[in-house]
């Protein structure tokens, strides 16, 4: 992907379900439903993948893909990420952020000394949390993606202020 910024993270396709082609989807979106509404996906190369058919079950979304009609066709797509060019997604609002917006982004703290860089955001089902690979190296930690937390963005100026839970860069 030349330009980081062009494509945007939709969701991922997972196993093969059932003999006919489908394949399980992770989706990304506020509604996870919704990965059909932005047009054709694609891949890492570039690759189109079309979403022919998609239904919600209380373990998963399950998607037919176009031109994928056998199991084993959908077992050659597990882990493809799904990827839409961001000018398809909807202009975001104040106060709302895009992950591809975050991750790279440096991790200040409030005297402007550096932390870390952000390299993934992650939710377990308790509200979004920050990976930051702390800037002396060593295992990332997670930090609660809040307004105490984070009380500035400066996405274009390729920085955030963090101010972590007491000896968590320590």
């Amino acid at each position: 992907m030349a330009d980081q910024y062009a494509l945007v993270l939709l969701g991922e396709i997972g196993a093969a379900q059932g003999l006919q082609g489908e394949v399980r989807i992770s989706s990304y979106t506020e509604e996870a439903a919704s990965i059909t509404s932005y047009g054709p996906l694609q891949d890492e190369t570039g690759r189109r993948i079309e979403i022919e058919s998609l239904r919600a079950t209380p373990k998963a979304l399950i998607a037919r893909i176009k031109g994928v009609t056998t199991r084993s066709a959908a077992e050659a797509l597990l882990h493809t990420k799904l990827y839409v060019l961001r000018e398809m997604l909807p202009e975001r609002q104040e106060e709302e952020w895009y992950h591809a917006d975050l991750i790279g982004l440096q991790a200040l703290s409030q005297d402007g000394a550096q932390l870390g860089e952000i390299v993934a955001i992650q939710n377990f089902g308790a509200g979004d949390l920050l990976e930051v690979k702390p800037k002396g190296g060593g295992a990332t930690v997670l930090v609660p993606f809040t307004r105490d937390t984070v009380p500035e963005i400066d996405a274009e100026g390729g920085r955030l202020t963090l101010v972590p839970p007491e000896g968590l860069f320590e």
